[in-house]
């Protein structure tokens, strides 16, 4: 990477030009032009250029906002968007069609019933300064696939990303349709006080009830990908040495400032030590002259981040284990494992959002899933290392955003699958086909013939006893359940699946019947050429 690139000093963008702004990306959306697939894919690729063209200068900018190597640049921000570029530049064809394989009631097929994905219109994305590029960026694709125009509102914590970010969107996108504002509190206000018709916030909890607060003041929808007290599990049945080796990477990748990361780890009481040992090992593995030293170890984001996570070390009860080494003029925290015996300590009642995590032993599975219950029954991630019966008991024993099994946190590694929280740690999901779906709305459509409004009697005054028992009859459903709510399977259950030829549905069965007729007649005809 080269070490004589420029990055902009840090400019706010002007209060009284952020209506303008708005009104410009409300206008460009309101001329139709985003609705045109072209336009949108044009807009794709030239999103794909502009990172393959900036990425020194990104991994510049980030390198100077939180130390991350360039290496994790590529890997976790920049290689994960052109991932997610590219199935969109694929698929999105495919997915803008209108879906006309819906449920309904056979009666009404004449009605010829779509759904019709349309653009939600002018949207905020407010992003955060862990992984600046990538979580702004992302769902600015989603966006762009849709056939949205987009506001983006960087972290001022990333300040050098953010100016990078507003330089290269300026100088691809189209300049009415997509922009960056930069500042902090008072820009941020000054956009939402603007009229926006979705919002997208990545952050913290206490940001995220103000933007809700907000946004429910114009009914405007709000996606929150937020974070969480994540909790990971290892057993005695798992392999300690991968277990550590993997939960170690996810808690030292960005300096632990990853909102997918365990929090805490219950570990069977009887292989704790030895899960700490293995956990020493591979620290010395990943960082043999020790991770201040290590050119591949990132530095907590500014003094206020840093202090935070210094009061929950200060403050705990617990056996530090690992690490605990700290320099505040270099903003390093070492990779630290804390050894508790309480869900009540301090390091376990507020999420670190760093290098920093604890070991809370447990002597039953059920022990387990009460502590992580406890401690934040909706986190945003889950991980697991134990047999497959004790994986499968704490997926369907603890709720989370998402979950993987023997690894950290890799189901948030996959560019093209949805991810998003649950409950405390967010609402909605993106990436991928998400992304077009979160930043899309399904209008149903029907097309009614005027001929069928003798089929439509029911309907009009006055109201005919006989047409409301004929629209009954066409329209409903025998149930294939007694009143204890439990399945028939008598005689009439075997004369539907014989005369029903299967079907789960009257329109089903419909279907199949002229299917089964026309072959019949077509038969009928092959044969009859040789009489």
């Amino acid at each position: 990477m080269a070490t004589d690139i420029k990055i902009p000093a840090f400019e706010a963008t002007p209060i009284d030009g952020i209506p303008k702004i708005a009104a410009t990306a409300r206008e460009s959306f309101q001329s139709q032009k985003t609705k045109d697939v072209e336009w949108r894919l044009v807009q794709l690729r030239k999103l794909y250029w502009a990172l393959t063209d900036y990425t020194p200068k990104l991994q510049a900018a980030l390198k100077k906002d939180l130390h991350k190597p360039p290496h994790d640049a590529i890997l976790s921000e920049i290689h994960h968007l052109i991932q997610d570029l590219h199935l969109s530049l694929k698929k999105l064809k495919e997915w803008v069609k209108d879906d006309k394989n819906l449920d309904y009631p056979w009666t009404f097929t004449v009605l010829k019933p779509r759904l019709k994905k349309e653009p939600l219109g002018t949207v905020l994305i407010i992003g955060p300064y862990n992984f600046p590029l990538m979580l702004n960026v992302a769902p600015l694709i989603g966006a762009i696939a849709a056939g949205c125009t987009a506001v983006i509102k960087p972290s001022e914590s990333a300040p050098a990303t953010a100016m990078v970010m507003k330089e290269m969107i300026e100088n691809y996108l189209d300049p009415t349709s997509f922009f960056v504002i930069n500042g902090a509190v008072p820009e941020t206000t000054a956009l939402l006080d603007e009229k926006w018709n979705k919002i997208f916030y990545t952050g913290n909890s206490t940001v995220a009830r103000i933007i809700a607060k907000k946004a429910a003041e114009t009914l405007t929808p709000v996606v929150l990908e937020l974070g969480g007290r994540n909790p990971s599990f290892v057993s005695k049945s798992a392999d300690l040495a991968l277990a550590a080796r993997r939960l170690l990477w996810g808690k030292t990748l960005n300096a632990g400032q990853v909102c997918l990361s365990q929090n805490y780890v219950t570990v069977q009481r009887d292989v704790v030590e030895d899960f700490i040992k293995h956990l020493q090992a591979s620290y010395k593995e990943f960082y043999p002259k020790g991770p201040k030293a290590s050119e591949d170890y990132a530095r907590i984001v500014n003094e206020r981040q840093f202090d935070r996570i210094k009061n929950m070390l200060d403050s705990t009860h617990g056996r530090i284990v690992l690490g605990g080494e700290m320099d505040r003029d270099d903003l390093y925290i070492s990779p630290t494992v804390v050894l508790v015996d309480s869900p009540d300590d301090p390091v376990m009642k507020e999420e670190s959002f760093g290098p920093v995590w604890s070991i809370i032993p447990y002597d039953t599975l059920d022990d387990a899933i009460k502590i992580v219950n406890k401690v934040d029954p909706t986190p945003l991630s889950l991980t697991t290392f134990g047999s497959k019966a004790e994986n499968e008991k704490i997926l369907n024993s603890v709720t989370s955003g998402g979950a993987t099994i023997n690894d950290a946190w890799m189901h948030g590694g996959i560019a093209t699958l949805p991810f998003g929280g649950v409950g405390e740690s967010g609402t909605g999901s993106y990436h991928g086909r998400a992304s077009f779906d979160c930043f899309t709305h399904l209008r149903t459509i029907v097309e009614v013939p005027g001929w069928m409004d003798k089929l439509l009697r029911v309907r009009y005054s006055p109201y005919s006893p006989t047409e409301l028992k004929r629209h009954l009859w066409m329209t409903g459903f025998k149930p294939d359940f007694d009143r204890d709510g439990k399945p028939i399977s008598g005689l009439s259950y075997w004369a539907w699946v014989i005369f029903g030829l299967g079907g789960p549905s009257a329109k089903g069965a419909l279907l199949r019947w002229l299917v089964l007729l026309a072959s019949a007649y077509a038969a009928f005809f092959q044969y009859r050429r040789f009489w």
